[in-house]
């Protein structure tokens, strides 16, 4: 049974951090890359942070860049998003996905799995 499981998130002030990891299993994970993702109430899903394959490769939006660092372990079959000096407009449902597309996609419609989401709440 294929799972990426989410962990972290919660709520925090402006400012502040949350780590989120995301635990992959029932299938071979060291060939997808990995990606972060966030959606907001009335907004669409937008990509935040992906990491290719190795890890070797990673990619921000600009409104992360600088703040979000993305990292895997691919012994523990597990990807990672630290999350610091966030903001309000940090506040969404947070979900990692894995794809097979070649280096890496922020594109929704190219990811094979999906977390089932965890929440980051931002309170200024």
């Amino acid at each position: 049974q294929v799972q990426l499981v989410q962990s972290g998130g919660g709520s925090v002030q402006a400012g502040g951090s949350l780590r989120l990891s995301c635990a992959a299993s029932g299938f071979s994970y060291d060939p997808y890359s990995m990606t972060w993702f966030r959606q907001a109430p009335g907004k669409d899903r937008e990509g935040v942070a992906a990491i290719s394959t190795s890890g070797a490769i990673t990619r921000y939006a600009d409104s992360v860049k600088g703040r979000f660092t993305i990292s895997r372990d691919n012994a523990k079959k597990t990807v990672y998003l630290q999350m610091d000096s966030l903001k309000a407009e940090d506040t969404a449902m947070y979900y990692c996905a894995a794809t097979r597309v070649w280096g890496f996609s922020f594109i929704p419609a190219q990811q094979n799995y999906w977390g089932q989401g965890t929440q980051v709440t931002v309170s200024s």
